[in-house]
């Protein structure tokens, strides 16, 4: 039988898996409400890793490097038992619950011109990459890769980039503006990133070590549509995620690009630009991930697709019916599937309920 390592591998590079992968991602407050509900705790109390409790097939390995442009400049500048609002080191005031997962609320940015770029951020981000990964951060990322590597699982690095960065430094009305108004700002914001992102990774890579792949964080959509025009992303955005693929791609590292909302539109530019896997496939903001499939799934690894609203509802025939009717249709399709929900796991979804998703799953697992 092969090794998770081996599958994912496989499943990523178009090479025969002996099975569908399997992952997914549970919030921590998913975590702890299920501890009540019979998940087990480590010596210190905490619940063990849903990597190793659930045998998860891939597990994120570290190297989330600072990428404000200001180190170390984070600032509370208002706060309640509930929520706190951060101004970050791009600018940008941000409103995050405390007790509660989820994307922050946008409140406030001041990077809402190119001069304001130029002047106040852009300095700090050019050549800083010694500063942004650590010693200690090498050391800790050389101590996952080498514990996954024990564990026999695909362990990858991952971070947010260009877009997910434009989103929380100039903000969504800004950034929407300026990609029509200034496009060259875009691009000098993209061409700076691009290339800290690039000095970041060659530290990491080759002082910490080599991880199996590398994932890309960039919500490129929400429901039923994308943020902007194919075209426009075509032109200012993905010339640099063809840049991040290809400097991965001489490592021998595939990619994948996690993008929530609706991507159906852009699938085909992904492949272009050389993504090698596509996560999650939201279903609730209208994608299809047998659709996907059909199209797309002998030459990308699809990673996710059961809407997680199937697992919220608590009923079993549903589960079973949905869990059956997704792994069965991507296998039938040929596509390279690892099968996991279409975002992640809320504290609707209970612990009994993603045990039994998972025993159909293994049912049909086998390609």
């Amino acid at each position: 039988m092969q090794t998770s390592r081996q599958v994912i591998d496989n499943l990523m590079r178009g090479k025969p898996a002996e099975r569908v992968g399997f992952t997914d991602s549970p919030w921590l407050q998913t975590l702890a409400a299920w501890v009540d509900q019979g998940y087990p705790t480590d010596d210190a109390g905490q619940p063990v890793a849903p990597v190793d409790h659930f045998g998860f097939d891939m597990v994120d390995s570290g190297c989330w490097f600072p990428w404000d442009a200001k180190l170390n400049a984070n600032q509370v500048i208002e706060e309640s038992s509930d929520w706190r609002i951060t101004r970050n080191g791009s600018g940008a005031a941000l409103k995050y619950w405390k007790e509660k997962a989820g994307t922050p609320e946008h409140i406030d940015f001041h990077m809402t011109s190119r001069e304001i770029w130029e002047n106040e951020y852009k300095p700090h981000v050019v050549g800083s990459a010694p500063q942004r990964v650590t010693a200690e951060a090498i050391g800790d990322t050389r101590k996952n890769l080498q514990t996954q590597r024990q564990q026999n699982r695909w362990a990858h690095f991952g971070h947010m980039f260009i877009w997910e960065g434009m989103r929380r430094s100039l903000g969504d009305v800004c950034l929407y503006e300026s990609m029509l108004l200034d496009p060259d700002w875009i691009h000098d914001y993209c061409r700076t990133y691009t290339d800290l992102y690039k000095a970041c990774y060659t530290i990491l890579l080759e002082q910490a070590g080599i991880p199996d792949g590398v994932w890309i964080y960039e919500d490129l959509g929400y429901k039923n549509s994308l943020f902007c025009s194919p075209d426009t992303y075509a032109e200012l955005i993905f010339p640099y995620f063809t840049e991040m693929c290809d400097f991965f791609h001489r490592y021998d590292l595939p990619v994948v690009l996690h993008s929530c909302g609706f991507t159906e539109p852009i699938i085909d530019m992904a492949i272009e630009a050389g993504f090698d896997g596509l996560n999650p496939m939201e279903v609730k903001a209208g994608n299809d991930p047998l659709r996907i499939a059909d199209k797309v799934g002998d030459r990308l690894a699809l990673i996710g697709g059961l809407d997680a609203r199937i697992l919220e509802s608590r009923d079993r025939n549903l589960i079973q019916t949905e869990v059956i009717k997704l792994v069965d249709g991507m296998k039938d399709r040929g596509a390279r599937f690892v099968f996991a929900s279409d975002h992640s796991l809320s504290t609707n979804v209970r612990l009994d309920d993603f045990q039994f998703a998972i025993s159909v799953y293994r049912d049909h697992m086998l390609y």
